[in-house]
This record gives structure tokens, C-alpha cells and sequence, in this order.
């Protein structure tokens, strides 16, 4: 009975680094998102009358593109996936 698959990635040293571009870009991404959702849960705790519409991942990453990027420019530097999928599993952790 064969229960799974062990495999290595045996990379150079640009997908390394690549590797690692996208690895961070993506911790970050799902940082800065952690950080904004517990913000408005900790406002709409504190205010029940005036509660901000908690984020989809959709929304998490507009927010994202406006207000991050334009300061960080290593953010140009991968793909736009990296970003987008941490921010999807951020939102399907909530």
C-alpha cells in the first residue's frame, strides 16, 4: 500500500532566491491582513452601532494594491498570485 510521496526541489540559485521573494511577499500579505481584520473585530466589538463590514479576500487585496503597494516596491517584483492566495487562505481561516 503506497501511503504517499516524499519529493525534493532541487533548485538553482535564482529559483531560490525567487522562491524566497514570493515565500516572504506572501507572509506579508497575510500579515498586513491579519493585522486589518483584527482591527475591525476588536472596532465592531467595541462599537456594535457603528460595525465596518468585515473583509472578503477580494476586498482584502483591492485594500492591498492601494494602500501597500505603492510603498513597497518588492512587491513588483512576483507574481501577483503570492499575495492573493495567502490573502484567500487568510479569509478561509476566518
Amino acid at each position: 500500500m503506497l501511503l504517499g510521496f516524499k519529493t525534493e526541489l532541487k533548485l538553482n540559485n535564482q529559483q531560490r532566491s525567487l522562491l524566497a521573494q514570493h515565500a516572504g511577499t506572501a507572509r506579508h500579505a497575510w500579515n498586513w491582513g491579519l493585522a486589518l481584520t483584527k482591527q475591525i473585530l476588536d472596532h465592531n466589538q467595541a462599537n456594535p452601532d457603528e460595525k465596518i463590514k468585515f473583509p472578503t479576500a477580494i476586498d482584502l487585496h483591492k485594500w492591498l494594491v492601494a494602500l501597500v503597494k505603492s510603498e513597497h516596491d518588492w512587491y513588483y517584483q512576483v507574481s501577483k498570485c503570492a499575495p492573493q492566495w495567502a490573502l484567500r487562505a487568510l479569509s478561509d481561516a476566518w
